[in-house]
C-alpha cells in the first residue's frame, strides 16, 4: 500500500484529516488520513455503484 498514489478532495482544506483514494489495477483503496495504516479495499464496479447512489442522493441522509 505504501507505493500507492492517495488522493483526497479538494473540498478538504490542507491541515484537515479526511478520507484519501487510491486504486492499484482494479482494487480501490480508501483509508482515513489520520489512520493511514488501515484500508479498506473495494472494486471499481462496487465503488461506481456507490457514487452513483451517492450523486442520486441515497446517502444525504448520514451528512450534516
Amino acid at each position: 500500500m505504501e507505493q500507492l498514489n492517495w488522493q483526497k478532495s479538494t473540498f478538504s482544506g490542507e491541515d484537515t484529516d479526511c478520507v484519501e483514494i487510491a486504486s492499484d489495477g482494479e482494487l480501490v483503496y480508501i483509508r482515513e488520513s489520520d489512520e493511514p495504516a488501515i484500508a479498506i479495499t473495494t472494486t471499481r464496479a462496487k465503488l461506481t455503484a456507490w457514487i452513483q447512489g451517492a450523486k442520486a442522493g441515497e446517502f444525504d441522509h448520514l451528512t450534516g
